[in-house]
């Protein structure tokens, strides 16, 4: 009878080890498209166009993993999720990564089991107002209501703000940016608040932007960036790679428009490597050497990006503040490729 009892459970863990064998990258390879979660429609960040055609900074992120891994930017399915169901799409393998401007803290990271692989977007919570309502200050909305999307960090952030300051407040509870936009402009509260990018995203959508304030005040850090499963570091590392090779890129100088000039060689030592001229970093995640260049050109880099999807050329009108480069005053710094 214990012989048996040992059998099974060695049966059991065996099974067990050839389920885990089947990596997530074994699985977007055989199925030869990424399933990508993102937001269920953020103008700037992720939101489709008429044609359902999907477009936006974090997007970007989705094309680039797509061009490195399966060669193609276009082999993507994005998977709209809100604050409440993105985790849970992430933890049961509806999506191969999460890219959605969700914030990176401890307990996702841990009581989750998520990893999150790096931080494309450092941001703040703020508030927003109409103009009329008369407020410069996020300290004068003592009793204000405040339309506050469940399942965020920014609801347990408005509760900690109002208490420390002694200040009151209704919370209008929402599910999805879209209706918290609805709810705001219907007048359903008095603020809406979100991470700041998100607040200058909305308001660059309404019919009058500007009758709407963003206050001054930013109340938290909201390090915002790409999540995977916790467990399969392959997966990890080549979504982490991805992303600092955009950030990297935008560092060196190397664009979508002189990506393949550059893969001819250089003397730059680092640049070769990133782009597969030197050494065979690819190899070290299970793809090709040309991974790091085909996720550039997939939309370019970080700076390239950015100025294309929210910079202060478009609607959003976002400055790069402390998304610009280490060297020029920011926090973008990725290791190096060797």
């Amino acid at each position: 009878m214990k012989k048996s009892v040992f059998l099974g459970t060695l049966g059991v863990a065996c099974l067990s080890a050839g389920i885990a064998a089947a990596s997530t990258l074994d699985e977007v390879k055989a199925r030869g498209e990424l399933n990508c979660g993102v937001n269920t429609g953020l103008v700037g960040f992720a939101a489709p166009d008429a044609n359902g055609n999907w477009s936006g900074f974090d997007v970007a992120i989705c094309k680039a993993v797509a061009a490195a891994v399966l060669g193609d930017a276009s082999k993507v399915k994005y998977v709209p999720t809100t604050g409440q169901t993105r985790f849970t799409a992430l933890a049961s393998g509806e999506i191969d990564m999460l890219a959605r401007n969700s914030t990176w803290t401890f307990s996702r990271d841990t009581d989750l089991k998520l990893d999150f692989v790096g931080v494309n977007y450092y941001d703040g919570q703020g508030f927003m107002v109409r103009k009329e309502l008369g407020v410069t200050s996020a300290k004068e909305l003592d009793g204000a209501s405040v339309c506050i999307q469940t399942g965020t960090t920014t609801e347990l952030n408005l509760a900690d703000f109002f208490k420390a300051n002694n200040m009151s407040y209704q919370p209008i509870t929402i599910d999805s940016n879209a209706e918290g936009e609805q709810q705001y402009l219907a007048g359903a509260c008095d603020a809406y608040t979100t991470d700041a990018s998100g607040l200058a995203a909305t308001r660059a959508a309404f019919a009058d932007p500007e009758n709407h304030i963003i206050l001054p005040e930013i109340i938290s850090k909201e390090p915002l960036g790409p999540a995977v499963r916790h467990g399969d570091n392959q997966w990890g590392d080549i979504v982490r790679w991805t992303l600092n090779a955009l950030i990297a890129a935008e560092e060196y100088g190397v664009t979508s428009a002189n990506v393949d000039e550059l893969a001819k060689g250089t003397e730059n030592p680092e640049i070769n490597r990133l782009l597969g001229v030197e050494g065979d970093l690819g190899a070290m995640t299970g793809l090709d050497k040309d991974w790091a260049l085909r996720a550039i050109k997939a939309g370019g880099n970080y700076g390239e990006i950015f100025a294309a999807t929210i910079g202060e050329s478009t609607p959003i009108g976002l400055a790069r503040g402390l998304n610009a480069q280490w060297t020029q005053g920011g926090l973008l710094y990725t290791p190096p490729f060797r």
